[in-house]
């Protein structure tokens, strides 16, 4: 059987040797554009795991893996990192209420992680993770059927097959089978479970994830001079499972919970209640939560000891102020996903309340996305991911939210402008959900970046370095030359939208780091040449990665 500390060590064993190999996960990804990259996002929403599974010292199976669940989803980065998620949210079901797991525990929990990923994906693409887990399941629910299979020769059985699972994605996806690599979701999944097994099977864990950085010179940090601020010491938290016919509302739980402390968030479903509050008294707040029936879990921390901790902090962990929950003041909200500070400021200027860091090179967390939710006084936010990859993860925040989130899958910044620019105050959620969805839809987006890998696409060679042109996210042509390839890819776009009836009215050229407002100039003035009659603007964006974003409707 496989006991709590020993599943605790594997996953954690997992996240140090993902992240000491994330870079060769990386280098198999096919598409050339600067991205995230599948190895290091894994990565890091396996070290968020890591770190809450450090903490538990005598846990059972079903403990390791609620802890596990709710710690990945939370730091999920990119659709590979919230699809790994996904597959160990499987574990938090399979082994609920048990202190520890054979065979057959292992190999349903998969299964049920399979399902949830399978259900979350829109259009699931077989030669991906999701093949190579999927099979892996079904061998191990198999090799679990064995009256003599022990868990470690079912987690072995799994292993064994998600690798050669992995060996087959290329036949599935052509893409691959040209590049000649296999995936690369696959194979992060394949190194996790492996460094499981090692565990299971009695080996020592991994340790250090990463080689160790010089030593940071320290300083003062301003944590501890709020300590006098705190007003309430103990940040309170408790997950509720709800008994049958008990139909206590839990409205009443939070109304209870103002009047002894703030921050109070009371999230529920039909199976649980999920509680946040800052309080003087936890004793009351968990007296009061049990009349709702058994407690899940529970945690409770003095915050002035955390500030004292914290009062100093190496350099490099300083960053911007962490949001803080607020209440809905108004019906509706925004939140946005852009990097470089004027199209941050931009977003802001259009109505976005927030406006999270990020996008290609720079997946935000769900629990990054979550935390902006939780900030926007407003009862209903719409979020706008501008990013493809951003998508799946600002969705998982749907369900962690306490109030009411709409994502729109807006996949580049164009399209999150016009749908923010199509918000109409005086029509309802549906409304606005169909009118802005139908803008962004409208909308064309030239892409100026360049080659980070060597790759093949469509059948075209493709040379790191190389200048490349996208239209709405597909590669369609490189150059050695940003100018020469902005105006052509312009022409292109505006041509065929011409040649399907969709006009060009506005062109709106925004400009990223690196580029000069001269270099844009130049890129308006020839499109001008070409196009008297319609409106070219330029936004200074200072955006990463893409020397220009362009916005064509």
């Amino acid at each position: 059987m496989i006991q709590g500390k020993t599943l605790r060590d594997a996953m954690i064993s997992a996240s140090n040797s993902l992240a000491q190999k994330k870079q060769s996960v990386d280098e198999l990804n096919v598409f050339p554009v600067p991205d995230g990259d599948t190895g290091t996002n894994m990565s890091m929403t396996l070290a968020n795991a890591a770190r809450e599974l450090s903490r538990l010292e005598d846990p059972t199976v079903s403990e390791v893996a609620d802890t596990a669940s709710a710690a990945l989803l939370r730091g999920a980065r990119g659709n590979s990192g919230v699809i790994l998620s996904l597959l160990f949210r499987g574990f938090s079901k399979g082994l609920k209420g048990q202190t520890e797991a054979d065979g057959p525990a292992l190999a349903q929990a998969l299964t049920l992680g399979v399902e949830a990923a399978y259900k979350a994906v829109m259009k699931p693409t077989e030669g991906t993770i999701l093949t190579v887990a999927r099979e892996a399941a079904e061998k191990g629910r198999e090799k679990a059927q064995e009256e003599t299979a022990t868990p470690e020769e079912v987690w072995a059985a799994i292993c064994d097959e998600a690798e050669a699972s992995l060996q087959r994605t290329p036949e599935l996806l052509p893409v691959l089978k040209k590049a000649g690599v296999v995936d690369a979701g696959g194979q992060g999944f394949c190194l996790i479970i492996r460094a499981m097994q090692h565990v299971f099977e009695g080996g020592e864990m991994i340790t250090g994830g990463q080689e160790a950085a010089p030593a940071a010179a320290k300083k003062a940090s301003a944590a501890g001079s709020f300590e006098t601020d705190i007003r309430f010491t103990y940040c309170t938290e408790f997950i509720v499972g709800r008994e049958k016919g008990n139909d206590r509302d839990p409205l009443l739980l939070r109304a209870f919970l103002e009047t002894i402390g703030d921050c109070v968030v009371v999230v529920d479903d039909e199976e649980i209640i999920k509680v946040h509050v800052h309080t003087n008294d936890p004793g009351r707040a968990l007296q009061e939560g049990q009349l709702y029936g058994q407690f899940e879990t529970v945690k409770v921390e003095n915050m002035r000891i955390q500030h004292q901790n914290a009062a100093w902090v190496p350099e490099e962990a300083e960053g911007p102020a962490p949001l803080e929950r607020v209440e809905p003041e108004k019906d509706f909200g925004f939140v946005s996903v852009a990097a470089g500070d004027g199209l941050k400021a931009l977003f802001a200027d259009l109505g976005c309340d927030q406006v999270v860091s990020g996008g290609q090179t720079m997946n935000p967390s769900t629990d990054d996305i979550l935390n902006a939710i939780e900030a926007t006084p407003a009862k209903t936010v719409f979020v706008l991911p501008n990013n493809k990859n951003i998508i799946l993860a600002a969705e998982q925040a749907i369900p962690l939210a306490d109030r009411k989130v709409h994502v729109l899958p807006t996949r580049t910044i164009p399209q999150g402008i016009t749908a923010m620019l199509s918000f109409d105050a005086d029509a309802d959620v549906e409304q606005n959900l169909i009118e802005m969805t139908k803008a962004a839809d409208n909308v064309s987006t030239a892409q100026v970046t360049f080659a980070a890998r060597n790759s093949n696409v469509g059948g075209q060679e493709i040379k790191e370095g190389q200048i490349l042109s996208l239209e709405n996210g597909k590669v369609v042509g490189t150059d050695t030359d940003i100018h020469h390839a902005t105006v052509k890819l312009v022409k292109n776009i505006v041509n065929t939208r011409r040649l399907t009836g969709k006009g060009v009215d506005f062109i709106t050229i925004i400009y990223g780091e690196g580029m000069s407002e001269a270099d844009a100039e130049q890129v308006r003035d020839s499109l001008q040449a070409k196009y008297d009659g319609v409106d070219i603007t330029m936004i200074n964006g200072g955006q990463p990665v893409y020397y220009y974003i362009i916005s064509i409707e």
